[in-house]
């Protein structure tokens, strides 16, 4: 397996990742979805493994030697998570996933509105007639906890188009975005269009109008060099197995005066002070939204993944999957009957192109695609709106990362080619 990226071992790399090593009997997997679930570095599994071998116990809760060494494992495995980042690790939430930090966000304020919290949260309440902007290119993830909210509050819900080359419409989110704005969520990434979003510009429109902003940046965070603060978002959220590291864990960053004031989602055990028969005083961010049993091995394994990511560099990482992405859509676009979501000319991009066959179904492309070994994602990738607004259905996602090279994306393209033969829509 060859490669012309100087800076990286693709090799050795590989060689990191059992399921894509190569197998004795002289086959391997041709993994190309990993926009929806990434593979795992042998550092991550041995990290968690040998926390459960070694040091699992209950954190934040036991007295005794061993959940002392288990807390202690814990909360460096946030600092390192936070640093990934760009933040301190009192800015850093451990989740589920984004669908649970976006809807931990979304109910939060819901409970501000209905007077819940400190005096400081009323901040966050919302009056009938405010509204939530979103965007058309949203994972329903970004959408329905702000669907939810307007339907529970009053608020109305808006959202900034995009245009036909896939980039969002600047025009449409100065017109949108005005004096009744209380929350802007989008994504830093579409996770259809792979094109990076003017996050500097949406922020700035949403400080004009004093909104909070709410990042998703589940298809960033495994990609590209990734400094929350700097970009100045209010709040944003990541995903474990989206970047190379375990499932049922992610991240919620907050502007440490954001996460002061919100009010919790979850409330139970271990994010107390006090807690009476009548009424109960909560901890300080970030474990007033920590509520319960915590996900502690596997923020020992999404910490591992970081490292694993820092080791390699995150510029060397992009400028990898950069050089993919290009080959990849370049190889697309030369291929007669196929139609790329988002080809808009000199957008950034992380490695990811979506597509229709046409004349095939997205799901009989993926059929033919996994028959020769190529693991792709069809359907509708949880963006419904997006898709219909460009007259689709459903889509063939094919998504790289850091271990895929360039003789798999040339074996994407050769099968690709022959889909609309062997069922008889093209030549």
């Amino acid at each position: 397996m060859s490669s012309t990226t100087p800076d990286l071992d693709l090799a050795a790399i590989r060689q990191d990742f059992p399921l894509l090593a190569d197998r004795p009997d002289g086959t391997r997997a041709i993994y190309l979805d990993s926009a929806a679930t990434s593979q795992r570095p042998r550092a991550v599994i041995d990290a968690e493994v040998d926390f459960l071998r070694t040091a699992n116990a209950a954190v934040h809760r036991g007295a005794h030697t061993l959940a002392a060494e288990a807390t202690e494992f814990f909360e460096d495995a946030r600092a390192t998570v936070a640093g990934f980042v760009g933040a301190d690790p009192d800015q850093l939430v451990w989740t589920s996933g984004a669908t649970a930090g976006l809807n931990l966000v979304a109910y939060a304020i819901g409970n501000a509105t209905a007077g819940r919290g400190l005096p400081a949260s009323a901040r966050f309440a919302l009056q009938p007639g405010d509204e939530l902007v979103v965007t058309e290119t949203e994972h329903h993830a970004n959408l329905l906890p702000w669907q939810e909210l307007a339907a529970r509050t009053g608020a109305v819900l808006r959202h900034i188009a995009v245009h036909d080359d896939g980039t969002l419409d600047l025009e449409s989110a100065a017109s949108v975005i005005g004096p009744r704005t209380r929350v802007v969520a989008f994504p830093h990434v579409s996770n259809v269009l792979g094109i990076v979003n003017p996050v500097v510009a949406l922020v700035e429109m949403a400080r004009d109008a004093e909104a909070l902003t709410v990042l998703d940046a589940c298809q960033s965070a495994p990609h590209l060099p990734l400094d929350l603060p700097t970009l100045d978002v209010d709040l944003a959220v990541f995903s474990g197995h989206k970047m190379l590291g375990p499932y049922a864990i992610g991240g919620l960053y907050g502007r440490a005066d954001v996460l002061a004031d919100l009010p919790p989602f979850l409330v139970g055990g271990s994010m107390i002070t006090r807690v009476g028969l009548g009424e109960s005083e909560y901890l300080p961010p970030p474990q007033r939204f920590e509520a319960g049993t915590q996900p502690v091995s596997q923020a020992i394994g999404l910490a591992a993944a970081v490292r694993y990511l820092d080791g390699i560099g995150m510029g060397a990482v992009h400028a990898h999957e950069v050089r993919l992405e290009r080959r990849m859509r370049e190889g697309l676009r030369s291929l007669p009957g196929i139609r790329l979501l988002g080809d808009a000319e000199g957008a950034d991009r992380v490695a990811l192109c979506a597509f229709e066959v046409e004349g095939v179904h997205a799901h009989d492309a993926g059929q033919f695609l996994d028959a020769r070994g190529i693991s792709v994602r069809v359907g509708h990738h949880c963006a419904q709106p997006l898709h219909r607004r460009f007259g689709m259905t459903a889509t063939v996602r094919a998504s790289a990362a850091v271990y895929n090279t360039d003789d798999e994306i040339d074996e994407l393209l050769n099968a690709v080619s022959g889909i609309r033969g062997f069922f008889g829509a093209g030549a």
